[in-house]
C-alpha cells in the first residue's frame, strides 16, 4: 500500500524543502496527545503538562481532534513561512468550507465531505475535482458529519456542533490557543530545534541541487521512494491513494518532533507536502510495509508457527523437520520457502545437507517494524 504522488513534467525547482514552525507546533500537538507513540519524548511531554495553565490544557484537550489521530491538513502548510503567525494568517486566509472540511475529515474521519476550490492567496492546491455538498449547506451533509463524530464521542461531537454552527468562532479560537501554545512552550522547544531542522534543510537542498531529485528522497526516508520512470513519488503508507504535484509542486518539511511518523497532504485541492522525521545519529532504515505484510503472512499458517518451533531450537533440514512433524518433504519445502521469501529463514549448505536457521533479528523485530509502519 503506498501513496503515489504524480510528479511528471515538475521541474526540479518546484520540489522544495523547508521547514515550519505551524507543522513542528502541530507534531508537538500530537505528542501531547499521544505521549505513547513517542516514548523519547515522554519527559519533555510531562513537563509541558505539567506547567501548563488548566484553561489552556482543556482548550488542547477541546481540540486535540486536529491533530491526535491524524493531522488536519491546514496545519501542515504547502508554503511555509519564517514565523508562526505569517503561517497562521494563511491558515485565516482558507475559505470556511475548506477549513471546515479539513477539521471534520480529522474530527470524524472521514472525508466524503466538501473540498472547496482554494483561493490563489491560501497555502494549497489552486484547483480540484467536483466535490460533494457541504456540511455547511448541506443538511444531509451535516447530519452525516455530525453522525460520525457523536459515534466518537461527546468532545468530538461538541465540537463538530460548535464548527458547523459558527466557524469563524471556532477558528478563531483555534489560532488563539495555537498561539497561547507558542507562550507556554513552544518557542523556546523550536529555538532548540531549529539549528537540527536548517542543518538537515542545508544537506537536502544540496542534494537536491547537485544530484537530483532521486538522491534528495532517497534522504528523506527509506520508505520515500521515486519511481523508476522518474514520474511519481512513491510513499510507504497503510494507504493505497494518489495524488498530483502539476503545477504546484511538492513540499518536504523536516520535523524532529514528529519522528517516527510520516505525515502526508494528499486530499484533493491540497498542494501536495509531506512532513519527514528528521534522521537520528544513526538512523535504522525503516522496514517496507510489503514486507511486514509478507512476514506477518508468512506467520499466519499453523504448519509454518511448528516448524518455526522446531527452528527456534536450532538449525535442521527439510528431513528432520518432516520426520518431527510427520509432513512429507515436498510439504515442508514449500512452507519453507514462504518463510525464506519473507526473509524469516536464512540457509547454508553442509555438504550433501542444507540446514535451515531461524533469523531471529528480524523475527524479534517484527512487532517494532509492523508498529513503525503504521505509525508512519
Amino acid at each position: 500500500m503506498t501513496l503515489r504522488i504524480d510528479i511528471s513534467g515538475l521541474r526540479s525547482e518546484r520540489l522544495r524543502f523547508a521547514a515550519s514552525p505551524l507543522a513542528e507546533l502541530t507534531a508537538m500537538l500530537h505528542v501531547l496527545a499521544e505521549p505513547g507513540h513517542h516514548p523519547h519524548l515522554a519527559g519533555w511531554a510531562g513537563d509541558v503538562w505539567t506547567r501548563l495553565r488548566p484553561e489552556l490544557a482543556e482548550r488542547l484537550r477541546e481540540a486535540e481532534f486536529l491533530w491526535r489521530s491524524s493531522q488536519a491538513d491546514f496545519l501542515i502548510p504547502a508554503r511555509p513561512r519564517p514565523t508562526l503567525a505569517e503561517e497562521l494568517d494563511d491558515v485565516d486566509r482558507i475559505d470556511d468550507e475548506t477549513y471546515v472540511t479539513a477539521a471534520l475529515v480529522t474530527t470524524c474521519g472521514s472525508s466524503r465531505f466538501h473540498s472547496a476550490v482554494p483561493s490563489p492567496s491560501s497555502p494549497s492546491m489552486p484547483s480540484s475535482p467536483p466535490s460533494p455538498p457541504s456540511p455547511l449547506t448541506d443538511a444531509r451533509a451535516r447530519e452525516r458529519a455530525l453522525d460520525l463524530a457523536q459515534a466518537r464521542g461527546g468532545r468530538q461531537e461538541a465540537f463538530a456542533e460548535r464548527l458547523l454552527a459558527d466557524p469563524a468562532a471556532v477558528r478563531a479560537r483555534v489560532r488563539q490557543t495555537l498561539e497561547q501554545c507558542a507562550e507556554a512552550f513552544f518557542d523556546a522547544a523550536w529555538a532548540g530545534v531549529a539549528v537540527q531542522l536548517a542543518t538537515d534543510l542545508r544537506l537536502k537542498n544540496d542534494l537536491l541541487r547537485h544530484q537530483g531529485i532521486g538522491a534528495a528522497l532517497a534522504s528523506v526516508s527509506g520508505a520515500v521512494t521515486l519511481a523508476p520512470d522518474g514520474d511519481c513519488i512513491v510513499v510507504d503508507k497503510l494507504q493505497d491513494k494518489s495524488t498530483a504535484a502539476h503545477g504546484t509542486g511538492v513540499t518536504f518539511i523536516p520535523s524532529v518532533f514528529g519522528r517516527p511518523h510520516l505525515v502526508a497532504v494528499h486530499a484533493p485541492g491540497w498542494q501536495p507536502v509531506v512532513q519527514y522525521p528528521v534522521a537520528e545519529p544513526s538512523p535504522s532504515e525503516p522496514v517496507p510495509l510489503e514486507t511486514v505484510t509478507l512476514r506477518l503472512e508468512a506467520l499466519a499458517h499453523p504448519v509454518r508457527l511448528r516448524l518455526l518451533r522446531t527452528l527456534a531450537r536450532g538449525p535442521h533440514t527439510t528431513g528432520e523437520l518432516a520426520h518431527t512433524w510427520e509432513l512429507s518433504p515436498p510439504e515442508v519445502s514449500r512452507h519453507l520457502a514462504v518463510l525464506r521469501r519473507a526473509g524469516l529463514l536464512t540457509a547454508r549448505r553442509h555438504g550433501r545437507y542444507v540446514r535451515y536457521t531461524l533469523n531471529l533479528p528480524d523475527l524479534t523485530a517484527l512487532g517494532a517494524d509492523l508498529l513503525a509502519a503504521v505509525l508512519r
